[in-house]
């Protein structure tokens, strides 16, 4: 295990962060989702690496195999802890990708650490710009659907977890766009999560209002997201998101799920390792392209603004 240290709990004990670092060049840091851990990413870290990028990602505290302490899951706690892996690995010219809640941590990170060491940002699948449905946000999420969520974690974690993997990655009866391993692989990944962390979690990125935190990001940013996500409507998410970030891409996935770092896991790399390498998105990929090339550069093709009212699809 490899592990960082990011402050002390209230009981003075050190709470240590693991992560996973490969390969060399300019670093990305991912960022998980919920209620899953650093190996969600496992299709990144086994691909991104390969095309002369370092890639990073670590647990969540309370997640995975990082501490789990009782307190500590706000957001600005939670990007001190991202702090404290970009400073203790002396990381520049970061890329941060935030899944899902871990979109959170990026916007948050960016306002309150005034984007220091990062160069660009991703959002994918990301609950930003604000979750929680109010009078000044109709498009987002009735409040009485977290508290479900909390209550049923209560009851049963196991299964309601379980269940939770068939909406994240869309199975359904006549939708089948993973193998029953993924979705026993997803619970497996969510289970050692602290009870404690995985309720608190649901209440930060349920109710956390990152609109502001959007306006602070000055760096080009990219905002994926799968149009058939029924955990963070488009509506609520990324569509909301990328009018607040100057000249950032907005790249709507066809079709795709939530959790589309597995179900569209090639597409995904291939958008990550575009812009990282400072080009624009596109909106199409040959087999060849897919399977392991980098990506032809086209600007006819390439994933339209977040200013137009049309976003890039596949």
């Amino acid at each position: 295990m490899n592990l960082i240290k990011a402050g002390k709990d209230a009981q003075g004990n050190d709470i240590e962060l693991n992560y996973y670092d490969y390969g060399q060049g300019n670093p990305i840091v991912l960022i998980h989702g919920w209620p899953l851990s650093a190996a969600s990413w496992e299709y990144q870290l086994a691909e991104l690496p390969l095309h002369g990028v370092r890639v990073i990602a670590y647990d969540r505290r309370g997640f995975g195999m990082s501490s789990k302490p009782w307190d500590g899951y706000d957001y600005d706690t939670m990007a001190d802890d991202l702090k404290a892996v970009l400073d203790t690995l002396d990381l520049q010219n970061v890329t941060l990708v935030g899944f899902s809640m871990g979109g959170g941590e990026v916007a948050r990170y960016m306002s309150r650490h005034n984007g220091a060491r990062v160069s660009k940002v991703a959002f994918v699948s990301a609950v930003t710009p604000f979750m929680l449905k109010t009078d000044d946000n109709p498009s987002g999420v009735d409040k009485s659907t977290f508290d479900d969520m909390i209550e049923n974690l209560g009851k049963d974690r196991f299964g309601f977890l379980s269940d939770f993997a068939k909406k994240f990655y869309g199975q359904g009866v006549l939708s089948h766009p993973v193998s029953q391993g993924v979705l026993d692989w997803s619970a497996m990944l969510a289970f050692p999560a602290s009870p404690r962390a995985t309720s608190q979690c649901v209440k930060a990125f349920g109710e956390t209002d990152f609109r502001q935190d959007m306006k602070a990001i000055h760096v080009p940013t990219l905002f994926i997201y799968g149009t058939a996500d029924d955990i963070v409507p488009p509506a609520t998410g990324a569509e909301a998101a990328a009018p607040l970030v100057s000249g950032a891409q907005l790249v709507g996935y066809d079709g795709e799920p939530h959790g589309l770092l597995i179900t569209s896991k090639d597409h995904l790399n291939r958008d990550l390792l575009t812009f990282v390498k400072g080009q624009p998105v596109q909106s199409y990929y040959d087999q060849d392209e897919l399977s392991g090339n980098m990506p032809r550069r086209n600007q006819n093709n390439a994933a339209l603004a977040a200013n137009d009212p049309t976003p890039a699809t596949y």
